[in-house]
Order: structure tokens, then C-alpha cells, then sequence
């Protein structure tokens, strides 16, 4: 018998709550509409989506999870990495798979 660590119950909770309020649909039609026919990282694109008023800060977190349910789906790939301007950490570079250039 595995001890319960205290709050889990709560925090898994809260995720499936959150979860379930994202219109996935609308974000991923939002993301692949940010990215167009460019290629940009997850910061990059909730930024842009922050500034047309789709989420509301610039947090990649907004993004990050339908960014990796799109890979899965082979709607996106990760075409590289690069130096994030906002934090300088190593980052994945995202492109729609009909986009190549």
C-alpha cells in the first residue's frame, strides 16, 4: 500500500479541472494560425498570441501542452533548437509539417 502524499488528491484535481476548461480545438487553431508558414518557439508564439489578446500573459505554459499534442498528432515538428531570447535556455524551434520550406 502506497503512502498518499498530502494535497495529491487536490493537485490532480486542479489539473483535470484545468484541463477541461481549454477549448483545445480553439488553441490549436490559434497556435497553427500564430505560426503560419514560420518557424518560432513555444515562448515566441504565446507571446504573439498574448499580444492579439488569445491568452491572457505571454506564459508558454498557455501553449506548450497543445504544442505537444500537436506533435503527436504529426500536425506539427521540431525542426530545431535555438537560444530563447527571454530566458537563454536551449529551446525547440516548431514548424507546421505542410509548411517546409
Amino acid at each position: 500500500m502506497r503512502n498518499r502524499v498530502g494535497g495529491e488528491n487536490t493537485t490532480l484535481e486542479t489539473r483535470l479541472e484545468s484541463q477541461s476548461s481549454v477549448d483545445k480545438n480553439l488553441r490549436y487553431a490559434q497556435i497553427l494560425d500564430t505560426l503560419k508558414n514560420r518557424e518560432m518557439t513555444a515562448k515566441e508564439i504565446a507571446n504573439e498570441m498574448w499580444i492579439k489578446n488569445m491568452i491572457p500573459t505571454n506564459e508558454r505554459n498557455f501553449v506548450s501542452p497543445r504544442l505537444t499534442e500537436l506533435l503527436y498528432q504529426g500536425v506539427l515538428e521540431v525542426v530545431g533548437k535555438t537560444k530563447c531570447d527571454w530566458t537563454g535556455k536551449t529551446v525547440s524551434v516548431f514548424r507546421r509539417v505542410n509548411e517546409r520550406n
